[in-house]
């Protein structure tokens, strides 16, 4: 349980003479888990620790066999020593093996351990340092080698894999402590004293209220300011709004522009006539157009104001509107719309 290893990882700290590695004291343990462990820790402070990425080299089947048993030129080497007079090629993957021929045969001249006489493999000398077993063996018990070349080579004979590992450096932190005491979240009415608050507050005494007084000694946790609050629902629009919304904005950008709301009521001057619109056009009819009863005649058609600017006292400026420019021939303007109407 996650408590349990909270305990290991302090008593294993408070044990230790200085930093510990957490692949070596927590091994069977899984990288999310204990830095879960670690960040619990440390934001309370008991301890510290910093995260250290490496590669570590693992043996692979056979490199695991020729550690144990030497390599493939070793093995060669030893049969054709073994043999006084000198070991037939032929007779060789039967003495080592196919695999340990074929591939120790040829490093093994390389190292110059062998040669050939004829049909023969004669040992050129009576002992020999067999030295990618020793490799193997370092890496075996360290998982790295000191030469980036040596494991260089390896991976290329396919003798070792690379894998990134991540571990932890842990350390004592301020407050350390051995025992991990749990930090409350809020503080609850159990924790409160008795009769703390004046009679005045009488609701809020009742909520406070409690037995046990342990408000006074209990550790709490601190606020997060900087975390993530909850997730609230939020509302949507309806899909007819949406339908609505996405309509408007096809017409804006065709340049059209939305009438304000004091002109939803137009007179047939500007709606027909004016647009030179025929009297029989089925736009006029009751099914498309509604007509209104009261005012049953429209005003005289107006000129459009212009806005006008005023000099202010203070030096400022203030626009509006204005109607005392020359009105419109609008006379001339209906006759002539009626003359096309009669053609």
């Amino acid at each position: 349980m996650a408590s349990d290893l909270l305990s290991q990882v302090l008593d294993t700290v408070s044990q230790a003479d200085g930093p510990i590695l957490s692949n070596n004291a927590f091994p069977t343990v899984d990288f999310t888990t204990i830095k879960s462990a670690l960040d619990r820790l440390g934001s309370r402070e008991m301890i510290t620790h910093k995260q250290i990425d490496r590669e570590e080299a693992n043996l692979t089947p056979e490199a695991e066999e020729i550690a144990a048993q030497g390599s493939h030129e070793a093995k060669v080497f030893e049969a054709v020593r073994q043999a006084v007079d000198g070991l037939k090629i032929a007779d060789l993957p039967g003495v080592v093996g196919k695999e340990s021929a074929k591939i120790g045969q040829g490093k093994a001249f390389k190292e110059g351990w062998i040669k050939k006489d004829k049909d023969l493999l004669k040992a050129t000398t009576s002992a020999i340092h067999d030295a990618s077993q020793d490799q193997l063996r370092t890496i075996q018990q360290t998982k790295t080698h000191p030469d980036s070349k040596v494991l260089s080579d390896l991976r290329k004979r396919k003798l070792i894999t690379m894998q990134k590992v991540i571990t932890f450096e842990i350390m004592k932190g301020p407050k350390f402590s051995r025992e991990f005491v749990k930090e409350e979240t809020d503080l609850t009415a159990d924790m409160l004293a008795t009769w703390v608050i004046t009679k005045i507050y009488s609701i809020l005494r009742r909520l406070i209220y409690t037995r046990s007084g342990s408000w006074k000694t209990v550790k709490l946790k601190p606020y997060n300011f900087n975390a993530m609050g909850a997730p609230t629902m939020s509302g949507a629009l309806h899909p007819l709004n949406k339908v609505r919304h996405e309509f408007r904005q096809i017409f804006f950008e065709m340049g059209f522009e939305e009438m304000p709301t004091n002109r939803y009521v137009e007179t047939g001057f500007w709606k027909f006539d004016a647009l030179f619109v025929p009297q029989q056009h089925p736009a006029r009819d009751l099914q498309d157009t509604f007509y209104i009863a009261d005012p049953s005649v429209a005003d005289t058609p107006r000129a459009d104001p212009v806005e006008k600017t005023e000099q202010l006292a203070d030096g400022s400026t203030r626009s509006h509107k204005s109607q005392d420019h020359p009105n419109k021939d609008y006379e001339k303007y209906w006759n002539n719309i009626k003359e096309v109407h009669e053609k």
